[in-house]
């Protein structure tokens, strides 16, 4: 479904795989370029409602950007990467995550494509852009160990991946998780936003920073 749509620019949110993950599609309308953020389509015809709607559309995938390494969110890089000639970009301290994915999926008893290599190491500085929009990256981690929120600034929505929820957190018992972190990444770089932004989490519903700081009982 369309949960954003601000003149020419959209963001397109799918539920994919047993875990239901939310896969978001944001692209700008004005040049048809887009960013795949945390691809998790598992089943073909999750893969094929993926491509259905970017060929229907005439998208033009510029970028797939993994928030995290989590197997549910990086289950379609491959897929992605080869259909659409993407360029792939996730965190360097998530890659041992992303390279034992294989295995992790194989412990849930389900089949993973490897991930191919990424073609940008995401950092603080990395800017990825959409036409005249610009993605920007806030290292936050305690969910895993190199997770990135994306932050689209000119249009107040950040992408927070499993970090902030609608009234809930990211697990932190997972390997490489960090509660003290994950509290630390919050505050130090969501909570800092603007409360006008609105938040695309990894899983479940949007949310506001504002309402996040008034509701969130993590916080309260």
């Amino acid at each position: 479904m369309i949960v954003f749509e601000n003149n020419n620019f959209i963001v397109k949110q799918f539920t994919f795989n047993p875990f239901s993950e939310s896969t978001y599609l944001a692209w700008n309308k004005t040049t048809s370029e887009a960013m795949i953020i945390d691809p998790g389509c598992y089943l073909q015809n999750e893969k094929t409602e993926l491509k259905s709607y970017i060929l229907d559309n005439e998208i033009l995938v510029k970028y797939v950007v993994n928030t995290h390494g989590h197997i549910d969110h990086i289950f379609g890089n491959a897929f992605c990467k080869n259909e659409f000639s993407a360029q792939l970009a996730y965190s360097a301290l998530d890659k041992p995550m992303i390279d034992s994915s294989k295995e992790q999926a194989a412990l849930f008893r389900m089949e993973l494509q490897p991930s191919p290599e990424a073609d940008i190491l995401l950092t603080e500085e990395t800017i990825l852009q959409l036409g005249t929009y610009s993605a920007s990256f806030l290292f936050t981690p305690g969910h895993t160990p190199g997770e990135y929120c994306i932050l689209f600034k000119e249009l107040d929505i950040c992408f927070t991946g499993d970090v902030l929820f609608k009234e809930s957190i990211g697990r932190t018992d997972l390997w490489g998780g960090n509660l003290l972190s994950l509290m630390t990444s919050i505050r130090t770089k969501l909570f800092t936003l603007d409360d006008a932004v609105v938040i695309f989490p990894g899983h479940g519903p949007s949310s506001t920073i504002g309402g996040e700081k008034r509701n969130n009982p993590f916080f309260l």
